[in-house]
């Protein structure tokens, strides 16, 4: 797994983590963090999609 997509990953779990801890306290920040998290998880599957295809290309021209 990708470097980046790993620290992607690890943002978006701790966002969704502030975001349930915000609602639960009733707070309207949760909002934030619930964006915060789509944007995270969207650039974890741009990175894996991305090295996905670096790998078959790179191995569909040596083998």
């Amino acid at each position: 797994m990708p470097r980046l997509a790993l620290y992607t990953l690890i943002v978006c779990t701790l966002a969704v983590v502030a975001a349930v801890i915000s609602f639960a306290r009733g707070s309207l920040l949760g909002i934030v963090w619930v964006a915060l998290a789509g944007l995270a998880s969207n650039m974890a599957w741009y990175y894996l999609r991305r090295a996905k295809a670096e790998r078959q290309a790179g191995g569909g021209a040596t083998g």
